[in-house]
């Protein structure tokens, strides 16, 4: 099985020429290492990780990409992505609990309620479920990654989406790179909503490739890409209203990993 990316940036918004549509073929062996950083990244690589509650937050954190689950009446300002999870891996056959399956919110309407059936049987079901489903959790990734660059290009001003095409096309033509660029959309997201600024100044992956100097291609893009993210990075808590220091040293660390080889 080979994942077929075909990033179709021509026609998609106006004044983009009608070039030759760009494509990616990812074999699984790379689409597992991906999906196996990202579990790395999000949560330590770990079983436990998969089923997460982060402090302060009020939504439960699940499977490789931390995708959020809200509970009945809570909302947020971040997209709820797990329920999308869950018919995918129904659309790909996987044999999902039954009361998974029933849930229309999260069942654990707190952090507290969520950590107290940490051991339950339900909360176990669920962690083997995650376990068993990185490749079909690796391809909802990969949707949204792909789903993101149509956002990005719109929202990119008309003098710089040539670039940014560009950009994109030639970081996704390397496994890293491609790799560095779904990592940052589930870390940081697209860049493209207006109410994720300080001081009006955004650091998603469209503010990142702006961010990034000239066109380079190959490993050099990966590495321009890496030190772009990391000044994207420093830019936002420079910004911040308020401190934002104290995680300066592991966002470096994980936009360091992008110019890392596969």
């Amino acid at each position: 099985m080979r994942f077929l990316l075909v990033l179709i940036f021509a026609g998609l918004i106006g004044g983009i020429s009608h070039a030759e549509t760009p494509s990616t073929n990812i074999s699984t062996a790379t689409a597992k290492k991906i999906g196996q950083r990202i579990w790395q990244n999000e949560c330590a690589g770990t079983i436990s990780g998969l089923t997460s509650w982060n402090s302060g937050e009020n939504f439960a954190s699940l499977g490789i990409g931390h995708f959020i689950w809200y509970p009945a009446g809570v909302k947020g300002p971040y997209e709820e992505s797990f329920p999308t999870v869950l018919k995918h891996l129904k659309s790909r056959g996987v044999k999902i609990p039954a009361w998974l399956l029933e849930a229309e919110h999260c069942p654990w309407p707190t952090k507290k309620a969520f950590e107290a059936q940490r051991d339950s049987i339900r909360m176990k079901e669920l962690r083997n479920l995650l376990a068993n489903t990185v490749p079909q959790q690796t391809e909802m990734l990969v949707a949204r990654f792909l789903d993101g660059t149509k956002k990005i290009l719109k929202a990119a001003p008309a003098s710089e989406r040539s670039a940014i095409q560009a950009r994109i096309q030639a970081l996704t033509e390397v496994p890293s790179g491609l790799y560095g660029m779904m990592d940052y959309v589930n870390f940081k997201g697209e860049g493209t909503n207006p109410t994720e600024r300080y001081q009006g100044v955004g650091w998603g992956l469209l503010q990142v490739l702006q961010e990034m100097k000239g066109t380079p291609t190959g490993l050099a893009a990966v590495v321009e890409y890496s030190a772009a993210a990391q000044r994207t990075l420093d830019r936002r808590i420079k910004l911040a209203p308020k401190k934002e220091s104290q995680w300066q040293e592991g966002w470096f660390s994980r936009c360091a990993g992008y110019a890392k080889p596969f």
